[in-house]
């Protein structure tokens, strides 16, 4: 595995409980008003992930996560990252990229762990700062 791609990992696991903390918080409210439990399992933690990592890539380039292993998300092309490229990435990644590792996990060592495949398909590239 290649050192870029473990810092990937690291940062994400970062953000991760960084989004699970927030969640716990979110969920002891909710848990008053809404009884659904699909609701607690699957929407809530889905849209406090993606919430946070969304705020975070549009306001700096970097999750938490991405600032502690030093990387930066920007655009292949250079220029400043949309909403639609975050948005794209973040779905990508919690569902079809999951696929793609199982079946072809080479995959996910294009450029030396730059370019996973969510990146590829959201045209994003992660770099060292």
């Amino acid at each position: 595995m290649k050192s870029l791609t473990k810092k990937r990992m690291k940062a994400f696991f970062i953000d991760v409980a960084i989004s699970a903390a927030v969640t716990a918080g979110v969920e002891y409210v909710l848990r008053k008003k809404v009884k659904n439990e699909v609701v607690h399992a699957i929407v809530t933690p889905t849209v406090v992930m993606w919430s946070l990592e969304y705020i975070q890539l549009r306001q700096r380039g970097q999750t938490v996560g991405y600032n502690q292993m030093g990387l930066e998300l920007q655009s292949e092309t250079g220029f400043e990252l949309t909403p639609i490229q975050i948005f794209k990435r973040m779905a990508y990644r919690d569902t079809l990229s999951n696929l793609q590792y199982i079946i072809n996990r080479n995959s996910f060592e294009e450029k030396d762990g730059a370019v996973f495949p969510h990146d590829r398909y959201s045209g994003t590239i992660v770099k060292e700062v």
